[in-house]
């Protein structure tokens, strides 16, 4: 699930030795799944292990992962890189911010799954984001926009220039997209 580099465990052992007997490093995600996901490590003492946290085995500690934080750091790399700048602790979890999908995948978890992690980056620039609301039966994806998207006046253009050109070209079964989000200007707006 995580990879921990041989730096890395070095720095960790010699962080550990200062601490309480029995302490550890915690490995979590805040706000898993979304485009605010952020990963972290923490000090793990004994006393705050989960029985439904899961135990990591690594070179004179373990690395403590909580069950909702598990699925998203799955391909996570942690490094300890020490250059001309300085040491710096590194972690990356290419899947924090969406879980990976599974090979059985349905089309609608298929579709959110674009929608996360391609095209709500990109919506995250101008503080927007988009969801899945319902594929009909002819294939036409129902989105809700929210955040900066609301009320956006280039809506028409992200919807048909962008998500429904990559959409169509990525899924057969996918005919077009529709937005139900209200965008006429009033209180629900976000600007």
């Amino acid at each position: 699930m995580i990879r921990i580099s041989d730096s890395a465990q070095s720095h960790f052992a010699k962080l550990l030795a200062d601490q309480a007997e029995g302490t550890n490093i915690r490995v979590f995600v805040v706000n898993p799944g979304t485009s605010q996901a952020e990963c972290g490590v923490s000090y793990c003492p004994a006393d705050a292990v989960e029985t439904s946290d899961i135990r990591l085995p690594f070179n004179g500690f373990e690395a403590i992962v909580d069950e909702e934080s598990a699925p998203f750091l799955d391909e996570a790399d942690i490094d300890f890189v020490t250059d001309k700048m300085g040491s710096q602790l590194t972690l990356k979890a290419p899947n924090a911010k969406a879980k990976r999908l599974r090979e059985d995948a349905s089309l609608a978890e298929r579709v959110e799954h674009m929608l996360v992690t391609e095209v709500n980056p990109q919506l995250a620039n101008h503080g927007g984001q988009v969801s899945l609301v319902e594929i009909t039966e002819d294939g036409i994806a129902v989105l809700q926009f929210g955040g900066g998207c609301n009320g956006c006046s280039m809506i028409d253009v992200t919807l048909k220039e962008g998500i429904e050109k990559e959409m169509v070209a990525k899924f057969d079964e996918i005919n077009g997209v529709r937005d139900i989000t209200e965008h006429a200007r009033g209180e629900h707006s976000y600007y």
